[in-house]
């Protein structure tokens, strides 16, 4: 059972004794997932977010989040032209994290709604871009991952090792497809940098600056570390309208060694999501998800039958794929949206004074990215690209 507000704002009092909370609302509308979440009211003015961890899955990614966040200091900061998330307090509950955060103000725009020209595009190029120039450092102080291109390639290998392996209906012309790019030497002679390691766009807020949407934000920061900044352009898949500029803002940005095959791999990537669904099903049994899966590959080969992902002349087509957007509907499935979903309503703050639980408090302070707000998820395409874009930034 999800706990209450109520219940969540007394664990605020617990992470942070000297401070009142005075009004509360419900962060997570029509979900229910790894976290429970709230926002919360103190008599000094502040408005904080407070959220526990329900599960193990839920509590490591709030430990990998912790650790990325505090790699961030006050010097790493403040070479971003973006806030993080900072933390005001933590405490335990029944054994699980609980983390109190700044509330970031800002809306979030979906990868496909993203428009075309100056504006978000540009600003979420140039805010990857930022991302990327932070010194390898930062990684090192809190022994964050660190893959060499080595390993970048590895890691492929290995998937499409355990998707040939699972027997289940690939188009032989995916696999065909991804083999050809793995054996690519070409490809894989990138230069490490920091990544976020799979960001999406809505991992970011935006604000409108002289009228214009400036990012000012970003949440997500629990897959920091050493890696192939490709990894962060991959949603520009499903970004068809806005990918041209948001990947050329990213250039203009990037103080980086060029890197020919950059969105290259960005598309071979973004593709592999699918195959990351497909034996994210078959490890767990889910027969539902090893369906949509295969029906979202199948489409996928149909989409690219015909666009050689090597090709010369290719580096700088459109994406080939607009993921979702572009594949045939399928049964939904459950699926946990609480990272998609947050948000609350002013109206439904309740005023109290009410005794905290007994809870554990905890004083070392750890930062954590907490997302807010995302249209609800009506429909069967929606359903699939939420679950899986959730499962692909928890790994």
């Amino acid at each position: 059972m999800a706990r209450s507000p109520l219940t969540l704002a007394a664990m605020v009092t617990a992470a942070l004794p000297e401070a009142s909370v005075v009004g509360v609302a419900a962060l997570t509308e029509h979900a229910s997932g790894r976290f429970d979440s709230a926002v919360a009211d103190l008599d000094d003015g502040r408005r904080v977010v407070v959220r526990v961890a329900t599960d193990d899955e839920g509590a490591a990614e709030l430990g990998a989040q912790a650790r990325a966040l505090r790699a961030l200091t006050s010097g790493v900061r403040g070479l971003l032209p973006m806030r993080a998330p900072v933390v005001h307090g933590r405490a335990t509950l029944g054994g699980m994290p609980v983390l109190v955060t700044d509330l970031l103000k800002g809306y979030r725009v979906d990868a496909a709604q993203v428009p075309p020209g100056r504006g978000a595009a540009v600003s979420l190029g140039a805010a990857i871009a930022a991302v990327h120039a932070l010194p390898e450092s930062v990684a090192r102080t809190e022994e964050l991952p660190h893959r060499t291109p080595e390993h970048v390639r590895s890691e492929v290998s290995r998937l499409l090792d355990r998707v040939a392996a699972s027997h289940h209906r690939v188009p032989v012309a995916l696999l065909s497809r991804w083999s050809r790019a793995l054996a690519a030497d070409r490809l894989w002679r990138f230069e490490a940098t920091l990544t976020l390691g799979g960001t999406t766009a809505d991992a970011f807020l935006l604000e409108d600056v002289d009228g214009v949407p400036t990012v000012t934000g970003l949440l997500v920061w629990n897959g920091l570390g050493v890696g192939d900044p490709a990894v962060d352009l991959r949603w520009l898949s499903s970004a068809p309208d806005a990918a041209d500029d948001v990947f050329d803002a990213y250039l203009a940005a990037s103080a980086r060694t060029p890197d020919a095959t950059l969105r290259t791999r960005a598309r071979l990537y973004a593709e592999l999501e699918f195959a990351k669904w497909l034996v994210h099903g078959h490890d767990d049994g889910r027969d539902d998800v090893v369906d949509d899966a295969v029906a979202l590959l199948q489409s996928l080969a149909e989409t690219v039958v015909d666009d050689d992902l090597l090709a010369e002349d290719g580096f700088d087509v459109d994406d080939a794929i607009a993921l979702l957007g572009r594949t045939p509907r399928t049964p939904a499935q459950e699926t946990d949206t609480s990272m998609q979903t947050d948000a609350f309503d002013a109206d439904d703050t309740a005023f109290f004074a009410e005794d905290a639980p007994a809870v554990t408090p905890v004083h070392q302070q750890d930062t954590l990215p907490l997302d807010l707000s995302d249209p609800d998820i009506a429909d069967a395409d929606r359903a699939s690209e939420a679950a899986l874009r959730r499962w692909a930034a928890s790994e």
